[in-house]
Parts: C-alpha cells; sequence; structure tokens
C-alpha cells in the first residue's frame, strides 16, 4: 500500500534496536527503470561491545556467502569490484554510522537480481547479512486499474513509477485519455519499506463505449531520451442492450423462418428466445438465432427475446405472422325448412389473411362477403325453389377451399303439368309427377270404375323419385274401347293435390278400332310399296336390304308416348315382347324399373324418332291378328 506519510516500519525497528545484536534493514524488492540509477536503502547493527575502530562493508550479488566467490558489487576496503559493476556502483551510506546505502547508476537487465550486505569490522568480527533486497529492472510504468469497471460508476486509474534514483527524476503524462478526463499528479509517495514511487491519478466516468479503450501512461526524465511507456485496455462491465432483432416476419405455411436475436454487453449475455413463456432456445453468446421449420399457424404469435448478465438486462419481440390458404368452411344454420320460413345460414372458416367468403346456388352468387371469416345468408321466405345444393366458397391469394351444404324445403304436393295418360291398342298408361317434399303418397282414382290403386299395389303401378320428383305410373290393360277417367292425388303433412289426369295421342286408339280388316289392306300396301322400292333400287344397281322381311318378327308398339330416348336396346326389345303378350291376351308382368332412365325421361314428350312409323305398326297389327 501507499502511504502519504509515516515512516517506514524498518527505520522504526532500528532505532529501537540500538545496541544489542547482529541485523540490518533494507527494502525486500526496489525497481528501477533502465538506464538510470537505483539507491538502495540500507541500515545495520552490531554489539555495542566490539567497539571497532573501522566499519569495513561490502555488496554481494545473488549469494550472500563469500566461500561462493559471489559478484562484488561494491567492497570498501579495496575498492576491487566486479567487471559488470565497475564505475556503476557506490556507496550513499557512511559504514560508521552503521548506514550502508548503495547506489547503482547506468543499470541495465543484467544487473537485477539479490543484494546482499556483509558487515567487516576486522578479525573475525565480519558477519554477512541474511536480509538482502531484490532488485527488478523495468521498462514500463505501472497503470493500476480498480479490478472491476462499470459503466456508470466513477473510476480511478493510477500510474505509478520508481523514484528511487537521486539522480534523475520521472515526469508521468496520460496517454488516450480524451474526452475520459483530466489527469491529476499526486507527487511523490513514500512505500512502506522506504522506496518511492510517482503517482498519477485519473478521475472519469466509463461508458460502455469505453469497453476496450487502450489507456496508456508515459515516464520521462528530463535532459534526457529516457521514454517509457505502458497502456492498459480497460474492461468495462455493462448491461445487455439488444442491437440486433428481426422486424415483424410474415412466412407463408409450411416455409422455414429464422429468428436472429443480437445483444451488446459485457460481459457477454446470457440470450433466451421464449414465446407465451415458454423457453424455446437459450445460450450465452452474442447472438442466438431460432429456427422454426415448416411453420403452422399453430405457431404464429408474439416471440421475445431476453438477454441479461450479472449487471442489467433487455428484452425486445418480434411478431410472427404465418399466412395460410383458407381452411374448409364450415356451414351451421338451419338445413331443414318448411315453406315460407325464415332461413339463417353461416359460413365460417379460418385464414390468414382473411378470405372473401361467396354462398352460391346453381352458379349464382347469393351472399358475399370480402377479408371477413364469417358470412349469414338470410332467405327470409323459402320456397320449394330454394331447394337444393349450396356451395360456400372461401379464398384468399394462397388457395382456395369449398363446402357443399343442402337445403332442403318442406312443403305441400304439387302436380306437375306433363302428368296425363296415354293409351296405346287395349293399354292405357299414366304418369303423375309430382313434387314435394317429404315424400307423397300417390293414389290414382278411376271415379267410373269406383276404384283407387295406390303406389303399393306394383302390379299396376311403378313410382320412382328423384330429389322433390316423384313420378308413378299405372299401367292399364284391355282398355282398348273407351279409356276411363283417371285422378291422380298426392299427399303429405303439408296438404294433398288432386289432378285429373288428362289424354294424350289419342289418334292412337284409331288403329286398334279399324280392325282385322284394315290390317291386312295396310299389310298389303306396305307390301307393294317395299316390293316397288325393291325393283327400283334393283334397276340402279344397287343392292340394299330392305328395311324387314315377311318373316321378321317387327317390334311391338307398347306406348310411343312413354318411350326413353337412348334407352338400351335390351330394354326396348323387352318392352316389345311384353307388349306382344298383351296384344295376345297373355297377362304380362309387372313393369320393372330400369336403371338407365328417370323420372326427368318419363317426362318427355315423345319425338318423332320415338315412334314406329305408321306403316310399320300397321304390318306389326296385321300380322299378329292373321297368326
Amino acid at each position: 500500500m501507499i502511504f502519504l506519510t509515516a515512516l517506514p516500519l524498518f527505520w522504526i525497528m532500528i532505532s529501537a534496536s540500538r545496541g544489542g545484536h547482529w541485523g540490518a534493514w533494507m527494502p525486500s524488492s526496489i525497481s528501477a527503470f533502465e538506464g538510470t540509477c537505483v539507491s538502495i536503502p540500507c541500515r545495520f547493527d552490531f554489539p555495542d561491545e566490539l567497539r571497532p575502530a573501522v566499519v569495513h562493508g561490502v555488496w554481494y550479488f545473488n549469494s550472500p556467502y563469500p566461500k561462493n566467490y559471489p559478484p562484488v558489487v561494491f567492497k570498501s576496503r579495496t575498492q576491487v569490484v566486479h567487471e559488470s559493476f565497475q564505475g556503476r556502483s557506490r556507496l550513499l551510506g557512511d559504514l560508521g554510522l552503521r548506514n550502508c546505502t548503495l547506489l547503482l547508476s547506468n543499470l541495465s537487465p543484467e544487473l537485477g537480481g539479490k543484494y546482499y550486505f556483509r558487515g567487516d569490522l576486522g578479525g573475525y568480527n565480519q558477519y554477512t547479512f541474511s536480509e538482502h533486497s531484490i532488485l527488478d529492472i523495468i521498462s514500463t510504468p505501472n497503470i493500476v486499474v480498480p479490478p472491476e469497471v462499470v459503466a456508470g460508476t466513477e473510476l480511478e486509474v493510477s500510474c505509478m513509477v520508481p523514484d528511487n534514483c537521486p539522480e534523475l527524476r520521472p515526469e508521468l503524462s496520460w496517454l488516450g485519455h480524451d474526452g475520459l478526463g483530466e489527469p491529476v499528479v499526486l507527487g511523490r509517495l513514500r512505500e512502506d519499506e522506504g522506496t518511492w514511487v510517482l503517482v498519477s491519478l485519473l478521475h472519469f466516468v466509463p461508458t460502455r463505449e469505453a469497453n476496450g479503450h487502450r489507456l496508456g501512461c508515459q515516464a520521462a526524465f528530463a535532459n534526457t531520451t529516457l521514454q517509457f511507456e505502458s497502456y492498459a485496455s480497460l474492461d468495462v462491465k455493462y448491461p445487455p442492450v439488444i442491437v440486433e432483432m428481426n422486424s415483424s416476419v410474415e412466412a407463408i405455411e409450411g416455409t422455414h423462418v429464422s429468428l436472429l436475436c443480437g445483444a451488446d454487453s459485457n460481459p457477454p449475455p446470457l440470450l433466451t428466445w421464449m414465446r407465451d413463456g415458454t423457453v424455446l432456445r437459450e445460450a450465452v453468446a452474442e447472438s442466438l438465432l431460432l429456427e422454426l421449420d415448416q411453420v403452422t399457424p399453430g405457431v404464429d404469435g408474439v416471440y421475445a427475446c431476453l438477454a441479461e448478465n450479472a449487471y442489467g438486462q433487455d428484452n425486445r419481440t418480434v411478431e410472427l405472422s404465418v399466412m395460410y390458404a383458407p381452411r374448409k368452411p364450415t356451414v351451421n344454420g338451419t338445413v331443414v325448412a318448411v315453406e315460407g320460413e325464415t332461413v339463417s345460414i353461416s359460413c365460417s372458416t379460418q385464414s390468414h389473411p382473411d378470405p372473401i367468403l361467396t354462398i352460391f346456388k346453381e352458379k349464382q352468387i347469393l351472399a358475399t362477403v370480402i377479408y371477413e371469416s364469417e358470412l349469414q345468408l338470410e332467405l327470409p321466405a323459402v320456397a320449394p325453389e330454394d331447394d337444393g345444393e349450396y356451395w360456400c366458397v372461401a379464398e384468399n391469394q394462397f388457395g382456395q377451399r369449398a363446402t357443399a351444404f343442402n337445403l332442403s324445403v318442406e312443403f305441400a304436393p304439387m302436380i306437375l303439368l306433363e302428368s296425363h295418360c296415354a293409351a296405346a291398342r287395349d293399354t292405357v298408361q299414366c304418369l303423375c309427377v309430382v313434387k314435394a317434399n317429404p315424400e307423397p303418397a300417390v293414389a290414382f282414382e278411376l271415379p267410373s270404375r269406383n276404384v283407387t290403386v295406390n303406389e303399393t299395389e306394383r302390379e299396376f303401378v311403378y313410382s320412382e323419385r328423384s330429389g322433390p320428383l316423384l313420378t308413378s305410373i299405372l299401367t292399364l290393360r284391355g282398355q282398348a274401347q273407351a279409356p276411363p277417367r283417371v285422378i291422380c292425388t298426392a299427399r303429405n303433412l303439408y296438404g294433398t293435390k288432386s289432378l285429373e289426369l288428362p289424354f294424350q295421342g289419342a289418334h292412337r286408339l284409331m288403329w286398334a278400332k279399324i280392325g282385322p280388316v284394315g290390317a291386312v289392306v295396310a299389310f298389303a300396301i306396305l307390301i307393294a310399296i317395299v316390293c316397288y322400292i325393291t325393283q327400283t333400287r334393283r334397276k340402279k344397281n344397287v343392292t340394299e336390304s330392305p328395311s324387314f322381311s315377311a318373316g321378321d318378327n317387327p317390334p311391338v308398339l307398347f306406348s310411343s308416348d312413354f318411350r326413353i330416348s337412348g334407352a338400351p336396346e335390351k330394354y326396348e326389345g323387352e318392352r316389345r315382347l311384353g307388349s306382344e303378350r298383351r296384344l295376345l291376351g297373355l297377362r304380362g308382368e309387372p313393369p320393372q324399373r330400369d336403371p338407365s332412365y328417370s323420372h326427368a325421361d318419363l317426362g318427355k314428350r315423345p319425338t318423332k324418332d320415338s315412334y314406329t312409323s305408321t306403316t310399320e305398326e300397321l304390318a306389326e297389327y296385321a300380322e299378329i291378328r292373321v297368326k
């Protein structure tokens, strides 16, 4: 330690121990700059009873024992010294006054080491003292920085140099202290063991920017070229400050995202990535990267980076927004309603950004919203026309999703205008097309016969349902003379509807009324026409097969009004075969449903192609009658 006042301890000990025993006091260590000089203070004592006439002394280098022949630094008897010390050493003290202070000049590094003093009082009264001084030859000033330098806290830095050369006095100056503060020189101070130092102090308040700053001190000696410099780097401790961070991040679902957090602090901070209080990654480092693979909307949110060390902490946040296509829309609301009721249907989805939502039916847009996640469809008074399939479509720039839903409108039966009856020979078929929801019960009433036939009687009635349409076909045989009146009645829980079915294709009955004679005449005319066409083709040398021969069995017309365009040939053959059986008086099987046709086919009016030609029908009828 440095004491501004107070005498060194060993001088007090000397004054208290006069007269007694052999002993010496000198600084255990002393330093001096290379090229300068050093004065090693020394005092010794011996017993008073010796009373020597003359006191001599010897300084040895690195060994206290003469028998080891150590280099002689100074010898008062002969002035013979080792060559290394020639012209460099002399005694400053008066041995008679028991002062053995030694001066060494023009110091060089090889003079650094241990120095021992030996008292010579004559004869056998010689004594080598074990006490010694270690000389340290230095070339740099000593800059003393406190072990902990904290930003914002006042700091004292000192520069100390030995001042033990009476011939050369050092001068101190600071280097690189601009902006840190003005130095203050305290002056020459005496140390505990009697050595001297020159001290200069520098006071300032360091900032984080001063961390790593090189601060220097220079010692110079007047009238010489001797200059000695030393530098110290400031290790300023300061709390973390986050200096690098992502701004808000937008990423597409399924991509890779990297979040970077970097902080400036001393010592290095503990960096931690967190989300909703959960630690995702942490490390002691200047920067920390958080990697997110295949991001989903589930990782969307706010991420926090926390930086902390023993001197403080800092934190910042970044928002991650995951962009994705709409999810499959969810439909909530009424799916079954009674005619006239108000229907409310809600369609919602999730996406980022918010989608365009649209509800449409049969390519007609019913409702739409832009950049909203929910769409409400209101139908104030539903009608049967509102029944059917609807679509809710959600789309944004990343994709499109859709959901289909059905609205079922329940209403009383309606018998459509395409309902009618048609006759062919002795068979009458009546078509009753009913639109209703729920499915109605259909019955055919024959008032003239006081008979009601319902759809459970499969021998006479065949029914097929497609959506809200129910098609029922009543087949009556043996009705060649006068077709009966037919009333179709449809009933469900919302009401009842009845309609007398009109007859279509009444001219077909004419052929049944002509009788056998008319059939034979028609057949003869047909044969003549065929023969004429054949002769004409032969004349033109064109070989052509007749449309049919007398030996073929031409198809028998069943009901041209209910022939289905495009029906399979197998079905046509079976139907015609049934017609032949009925015309011959055989009881036919109840009509079977063919999967290739629907109520829409049954409701169509016959086209020209659906009829067998009049000539063919006449020939067919005549052939059957002849047989």
